[in-house]
């Protein structure tokens, strides 16, 4: 998908480039992915769980961030799923932790390393899983990214 689009200027073509918030608009109205709504939702979720997250497409879904760090990636891979990557940015860390960065009081992180977690979110056909998972996830979401800020 573009970020960017051509508009004509005088008989010229000039780059516009779009903004986080605008590439991620145009991505989910062309997204095609059974759980669209429920990914909609876990974007306003994650949005509202702190005043300056920002978002951006990246790795070619919606990824969100903290101090201009990425920190909660979109993977929309899974069927009947998609999955929410919570990490410490792009960047391999020389130390990466063994343990867990922090204790996960919600019970909605898998931890596959120290400083990397996966949150599932699955299709059913009652939304139940998202709505059982909604109050934790913005507390986690707004937890995560204050605590990995230095990360």
């Amino acid at each position: 998908m573009a970020s960017s689009s051509k508009e004509p200027a005088a008989g010229r073509s000039k780059t516009v480039k779009l903004t986080g918030p605008e590439q991620v608009a145009l991505f989910l109205k062309e997204l095609e992915h059974p759980l669209k709504d429920e990914i909609e939702e876990v974007r306003k979720i994650i949005l509202s769980a702190a005043d300056d997250i920002t978002e951006q497409i990246k790795w070619n879904a919606p990824s969100f961030c903290y101090n201009r760090q990425d920190r909660v990636t979109m993977n929309l891979q899974g069927k009947g799923c998609f999955r929410l990557i919570f990490h410490t940015g792009v960047k391999v860390k020389e130390a990466a932790a063994t343990e867990p960065l922090f204790t996960d009081t919600s019970g909605l992180l898998e931890w596959i390393t120290g400083d990397r977690a996966v949150v599932k979110i699955t299709d059913n056909t009652d939304n139940t899983d998202l709505e059982l998972k909604r109050a934790k996830l913005a507390a986690l979401v707004a937890r995560r990214m204050k605590e990995t800020v230095q990360s």
